[in-house]
């Protein structure tokens, strides 16, 4: 039977971490003396007044979490973050539609970068640094914080964690998850101080340079400028940036090896080498053809392709340059490249490059099978063989990805649009990477959506960074029987 007391518990303890930092959020509007403090400050209270009220009621819940409670605590987690996160947008006026606040919201909190804003400069402070918040704590996941956090109220935290990453190797880097929660959370805010002191010293504001760092190491893209990091015309501010991402977009178990000066552990690591062979050549090959074909610069070329190869391929979807007016090859490349993701362990999203390099080596494993069908030829990844259960996840895993993608492009052209923005805004969302192609490129968004498709793409937002399986498992008739 479903524990729903503890389920009710956490939710409430969830909004109490919420509203404090829709709090901190008051506080920078009140820096500003701005006209949102007020927004900020109701939806605090709100937040306080409902979480202990959750947390009063279900005082005498039974602390034990299993699997069940855990898929749909992460599931909800989200849903209720961005119910009760948008409320600001809304009180405060900046956003009017209780729906284009919910898919701001939630955008952030999946990490996914779309946006309905025509005018971001006009957003008052507090909630620009409110909007670069919830990428922030949804890169790393909320989940992950809240399971160095829920022990002290006695409650266990590990079906959080399976829930929270589902990927195919959720590493750990402590046998105690509170202890890999709190290292993984310690590496993030590093390396977000680290980007921000860069990002000062490139010519940033703090203000600029703190909401960039949030959203670039959340691999979220959300920025305060309407033309992204195109605003700012520094090349240095754009490698700092290019870094971060690529940092953003690997396993953070390899980067905490990195930091205790372990590199060939992550040398050794193949889906790092993938991931960083995928980067490689794409950059290269984009920047030859911009710079032979369409007359760039060299290092302008190599600067303006990095940049989108890494941005697109964490999930990232900042932009420096209108990918849509390059050449149709260079188009397509980068399309191509919002369905690689980054690595498992990270904060990017899509299918991952892990799911990608075992489909590669399947692939190549089963022409081998079909000349030596007798053969026992493992799949092997970092030398280990990897079990039977996990290939057959990933098929399922890519099939119905794609099969949503394909479902998904049909139903948002029912709403009337092209198939390339409604193939692009799908990827686009699944994937969680933000500008896609079509009428929602790097430089358009998706204000243009009537609402009925912003709460379809906000469902896509939601599978696509909880992969899928998380919540399609409670659509499931099987996930309720007793």
């Amino acid at each position: 039977m479903i524990n729903k007391k503890i389920i009710i518990q956490v939710m409430g303890l969830l909004l109490l971490i919420e509203g404090v930092f829709i709090g901190i959020s008051a506080l920078v509007s009140l820096i500003y003396k701005q006209y949102d403090f007020n927004a900020l400050l109701i939806t605090t209270i709100i937040c306080f007044a409902i979480g202990f009220s959750l947390k009063l009621l279900t005082r005498n819940a039974e602390k034990n979490i299993g699997k069940r409670e855990g898929y749909i605590i992460v599931s909800l987690v989200w849903i209720i973050f961005s119910v009760f996160g948008a409320l600001p947008f809304v009180i405060s006026g900046a956003i009017p539609s209780y729906a284009d606040a919910f898919f701001e919201t939630i955008s952030g909190f999946t990490t996914t970068g779309a946006s309905i804003l025509n005018d971001i400069e006009s957003i008052p402070h507090g909630l620009l640094f409110w909007r670069s918040l919830t990428q922030w704590l949804g890169g790393m996941g909320i989940i992950v914080l809240s399971i160095a956090i829920l022990p002290i109220f006695g409650i266990g935290g590990m079906q959080l964690f399976v829930a929270e990453v589902p990927g195919p190797t959720p590493d750990k880097l402590h046998p105690r998850i509170k202890e890999t929660a709190k290292r993984l959370w310690g590496i993030y805010v590093l390396f977000t101080l680290a980007e921000v002191i860069l990002l000062k010293l490139g010519g940033m504001n703090w203000f600029d340079a703190i909401n960039h760092s949030f959203t670039t190491m959340a691999t979220g893209g959300y920025s305060t400028k309407q033309a992204s990091i195109a605003h700012f015309n520094s090349p240095f501010i754009h490698y700092v940036i290019i870094i971060f991402m690529f940092l953003a977009g690997t396993n953070f178990t390899l980067s905490y090896f990195a930091l205790h000066f372990k590199f060939r552990k992550v040398f050794k690591n193949e889906e790092f080498r993938y991931y960083l062979g995928f980067i490689l050549f794409f950059t290269f090959v984009i920047t030859f053809t911009l710079w032979h074909f369409d007359g760039f610069g060299l290092e302008k070329s190599f600067r303006d392709s990095a940049f989108q190869v890494v941005s697109i391929i964490t999930t990232t979807g900042f932009a420096t340059a209108d990918y849509l007016q390059w050449t149709p090859f260079v188009i397509v490349m980068i399309f191509a490249l919002m369905f690689f993701g980054g690595s498992a362990g990270s904060t990017g999203g899509s299918i991952k490059i892990v799911r990608i390099t075992l489909l590669l080596k399947n692939s190549y494993q089963e022409l081998k099978r079909i000349i030596h069908p007798n053969a026992i030829i493992p799949v092997r990844i970092n030398g280990k063989s990897v079990p039977a259960p996990i290939i057959s996840n990933i098929l399922a895993f890519v099939v119905i990805y794609m099969l949503i993608t394909i479902v998904s492009t049909a139903l948002i052209s029912a709403l009337g649009y092209d198939l390339e923005t409604s193939l692009g805004a799908v990827a686009a969302t699944l994937g969680n990477i933000g500008p896609g192609i079509g009428m929602v490129g790097p430089i358009e968004n998706y204000a243009h959506f009537p609402d009925i498709g912003k709460w379809f793409l906000s469902f896509l937002m939601l599978i696509g960074r909880l992969e899928l399986f998380t919540v399609l498992i409670l659509f499931s008739p099987a996930f309720w029987k007793k």
